[in-house]
C-alpha cells in the first residue's frame, strides 16, 4: 500500500453513470466519495456503475464508505453495480454482504 490519493471520475453513458475510482479507499476518501455521489444524484440517472479497477487498497473505513454509498443509492432508488474488483475484494464484498445490495461484475465489463 503506497497510500495513493483517492480520486473519483464521473462519466455519464447512456442510461448509467460510471464512477471510476482510483487510489486508496480509506478515511481520506470520505469527502471525495461523498461529493462524487452528489454529482451522480444531480444527473438523475437511476443506474450507477462503480469501477474499482484502479483502486489499489481498501481498508475497513473504505468498506464503510462503500456501505454509505450503497445506502444512499438505495434511498434514492438507484441501482449499483461494481466492476474491476480483484478476487480478494469480491470475497470481502461477499463476506461483508455488500454483494447482497449491489451487483458484482467480474473483470471490467461495461
Amino acid at each position: 500500500m503506497d497510500d495513493r490519493p483517492f480520486e473519483a471520475e464521473i462519466t455519464q453513458i447512456p442510461d448509467e453513470v460510471r464512477v471510476r475510482l482510483s487510489g486508496d479507499l480509506n478515511g481520506r476518501a470520505d469527502e471525495t466519495l461523498a461529493e462524487a455521489y452528489v454529482q451522480v444524484a444531480a444527473l438523475g440517472v437511476l443506474s450507477m456503475c462503480v469501477d474499482f479497477g484502479a483502486v489499489d487498497y481498501i481498508n475497513s473505513t473504505g468498506i464503510a464508505l462503500i456501505v454509505r454509498l450503497v445506502a444512499d443509492a438505495r434511498r434514492d432508488a438507484r441501482s449499483v453495480r461494481a466492476i474491476g474488483l480483484t478476487a480478494h475484494y469480491r470475497e470481502i464484498f461477499r463476506i461483508t454482504r455488500l454483494s447482497d445490495f449491489m451487483e458484482i461484475v467480474e473483470g471490467d465489463a461495461s
